[in-house]
């Protein structure tokens, strides 16, 4: 079920046009999300948008989100933040949730490339407790 799930997210990801799915990363990632709770189904997708910034991508993303999920970027990607070489934009199925889609846009010559790291939670998965009551970040807020 988590599996069909992961993929069902994956299968309605919703990029800018221009984008095109490559099987291997286009690019270096030096970050990861890590999902607290499990156990998760996990897949990877990465796609390739030449002629654009980072800033332009991750605004998209931000006010087009992939099938029902709901975003966790606090506001958009600025002018105010200077030269943006990369940026994180998370989707959650509900307020509080740990699975989802965290789509990381990185700069490339010619454009960006984008992975998408999707994580959903099978029927057994829990969240391991924080201390002095602590809170998990939304996933894509790092």
């Amino acid at each position: 079920m988590a599996l069909q799930q992961a993929q069902a997210w994956l299968d309605a990801a919703n990029l800018p046009a221009g984008a095109v799915r490559t099987d291997n990363p286009p690019a270096s990632f030096t970050s990861y999300t890590g999902w607290p709770c499990g156990p998760v189904e996990e897949l990877e997708a990465f796609w390739v948008i030449p002629d654009t910034t980072v800033r332009d991508t991750a605004n998209w993303l931000i006010e087009n989100p992939t099938a029902d999920l709901i975003t966790t970027a606090i506001g958009p990607v600025t002018d105010d933040w200077g030269p943006v070489d990369s940026a994180i934009v998370g989707y959650i199925p509900a307020p509080d949730a740990q699975e989802g889609i965290v789509y990381t846009i990185a700069k490339t010559n010619d454009g960006v490339a984008v992975r998408a790291e999707i994580a959903a939670q099978t029927e057994l998965a829990t969240c391991p407790p924080l201390p002095d009551g602590g809170m998990y970040g939304a996933p894509g807020q790092g």
